[in-house]
């Protein structure tokens, strides 16, 4: 486990050049003591690591230095072809150059580990889209991952819910959510995401600019997607469910909303409980809820109660009750 930790370490370092102590240590699940202890003994084992004191401190290599990891293990070798998104790259243009890339990497490959990876080729699909929907296929995709890739400036005419605005972009890289392809540019030294399905025309300019070293795609996507569930959902309501109401949450209600349901565990004499929802609008709150039909019960906020009477009652006369 030890010397697999440090091979880790070490082919981390020669990957990307650089790495603070407690990203090895998210990365090999280990504490920063046994970061700093792995450091020590491959100084002492004559590898070349150097660190970097202050807050942006880490470790690097020696300018040059390399050495030949390239063994791969069985399960590692079947990782690398479970994770080719064949629809992703065919969306970007690149499904025959990953074909072309997975076939040489096979070919590569010892007898021994071959069948794994054709294994898991053959038994795992990755199909992003929800049920009953389908991916996007914008028109600039292609042109917007080039420009990504080429660190090229844009400049789109982009359609929002606030209406149609033109912004020169710095692309700093693309994400594929739930069917739907996005852009993560920066304006103004701030980064942004604009859904690239919703960009009416583009064009590439001769300015390139320099990515920002200290952006990380994955980390700004996880907190921005945090922060819009937030201040979508930003207010509660306090609801009654039938049994079956319970059972059709998962399949009700938002991803979002159903993780931080609290449900309580005291049951009526009719088999019926309460929850604790987070909502939004009253609009969007009343038409996520009206989903269950008759087994569920609005109690409050009362503005909420009321708006949920409203359209009920709307809804009967529009049918005649």
């Amino acid at each position: 486990m030890r010397a697999s930790r440090l091979i880790s370490i070490l082919t981390i370092l020669q990957a990307r050049g650089f790495a603070t102590a407690p990203e090895l240590a998210d990365e090999c699940g280990v504490t920063l003591r046994t970061i700093y202890r792995d450091i020590d003994s491959m100084s002492e084992a004559g590898i070349p690591v150097y660190s970097e004191r202050g807050s942006a401190g880490g470790y690097r290599l020696l300018d040059g230095y390399r050495t030949q990891l390239n063994g791969l293990s069985a399960k590692e070798a079947e990782a690398l072809f479970m994770s080719g998104l064949a629809g992703a790259a065919t969306d970007l243009g690149l499904g025959s150059v990953m074909v072309a890339a997975q076939n040489k990497l096979l070919s590569a490959m010892p007898v021994a580990l071959r069948d794994g990876a054709l294994q898991m080729r053959s038994r795992f699909h990755l199909d992003a889209p929800a049920w009953f929907s389908l991916t996007e296929q914008p028109h600039h995709l292609p042109q917007v991952a080039d420009a990504v890739w080429t660190q090229r400036l844009i400049h789109i005419r982009y359609e929002s819910w606030k209406g149609i605005k033109e912004r020169t972009v710095q692309p700093l890289g693309m994400v594929m959510k739930g069917g739907a392809w996005y852009l993560v540019g920066q304006v103004d030294d701030k980064p942004r995401t604009y859904r690239i399905s919703r960009i009416l025309d583009f064009d590439l300019l001769d300015q390139y600019f320099e990515r920002p070293t200290s952006f990380d795609l994955t980390h700004y996507w996880r907190a921005s997607t945090r922060r819009v569930e937030q201040d979508t959902y930003n207010s509660q309501a306090t609801i009654r469910l039938s049994p079956l109401g319970v059972k059709m949450c998962g399949h009700f209600l938002p991803p979002y909303v159903y993780a931080e349901m609290h449900l309580s565990k005291e049951v009526d004499e009719r088999g019926w409980t309460t929850a604790t929802i987070p909502v939004g609008t009253l609009w969007q709150a009343s038409a996520e809820i009206l989903r269950f039909g008759e087994d569920a019960e609005v109690l409050e906020p009362p503005e909420l109660r009321s708006r949920m009477m409203d359209v009920v009652g709307k809804m009967g006369a529009l049918y005649g009750v």
